[in-house]
């Protein structure tokens, strides 16, 4: 079983998420485990506070550094008594923009994996120094905390796995599975609205799909995506907190 820990304001996001799906039969069936951490539950005071004011001024509100140690040093306990260690992942907008290829090293991770989702104006840095393994983004804009990139780390990671696609070869090729995007896919009917599926497709010829459709993955990357085909990928960040890009 592959394990997911949230530590999150808004546990009950996740109760849908979980639920259904192909995420969700995998849970069912034992495939993978998926637990929130409610923060709040290691918050200060009567009032279980988690955030205050910055340093120094500015609008917002900044998470404290007490309740996510706290937080996440009760979850490395817990791991520990199972003889496992956390690989802890702080979401954050500093933090290298998720792809494919972090998906594919977090999914060959055995021990479980937290993330860590922001709220407000971000993080203390002493959070990103002192706990974070790998800090991540969803991409190059803003919303109002980090679960809804949480749920898609957990999808994409979990959807690796063996046992929760019903296709395994599904992942194989797909879009950001080798180089680039995936080529166009047709099914029934053959002709709609005047539109033709390519005769190709229809020949049988294996040889002749093979070659068309590595040709039109090319095609489609080289003018949607160019930045794709020059992009050196780079393994998922495995060093020292303060040296995670975007740090």
């Amino acid at each position: 079983m592959r394990r997911f820990e949230v530590l999150t304001l808004f546990p009950a996001l996740f109760v849908p998420f979980v639920e259904g799906g192909l995420l969700g039969r995998a849970v069912r069936n034992g495939t993978i485990e998926v637990e929130t951490v409610d923060l709040r539950g290691f918050g200060i005071g009567r009032h279980r506070a988690v955030d205050d004011v910055p340093y120094g001024g500015g609008a917002g509100m900044v998470l404290r550094p007490e309740p996510i140690f706290r937080a996440v040093r009760s979850r490395e306990a817990e791991a520990r008594k199972a003889g496992r260690n956390l690989w802890k992942v702080l979401i954050t907008p500093q933090g290298r923009p998720f792809d494919q290829e972090m998906a594919r090293g977090l999914a060959r991770r055995e021990d479980p994996l937290l993330l860590i989702c922001g709220r407000y104006e971000g993080f203390d840095e002493r959070i990103r120094l002192g706990l974070a393994d790998e800090e991540v983004s969803g991409g190059d804009f803003i919303t109002q905390g980090g679960e809804v990139f949480a749920m898609a780390i957990i999808e994409a990671v979990a959807r690796l796995l063996p046992g929760v696609l019903g296709n395994p070869k599904s992942t194989l090729e797909e879009s950001f599975s080798g180089e680039g995007l995936e080529y166009p896919q047709y099914t029934r009917p053959a002709v709609f609205e005047g539109m033709n599926v390519p005769g190709v497709l229809l020949s049988g010829d294996h040889a002749k799909i093979a070659a068309w459709r590595k040709e039109m993955a090319r095609e489609r990357t080289a003018r949607r995506r160019p930045d794709l085909g020059q992009a050196k990928r780079r393994e998922p960040n495995c060093g020292n907190p303060q040296e995670a890009p975007g740090a």
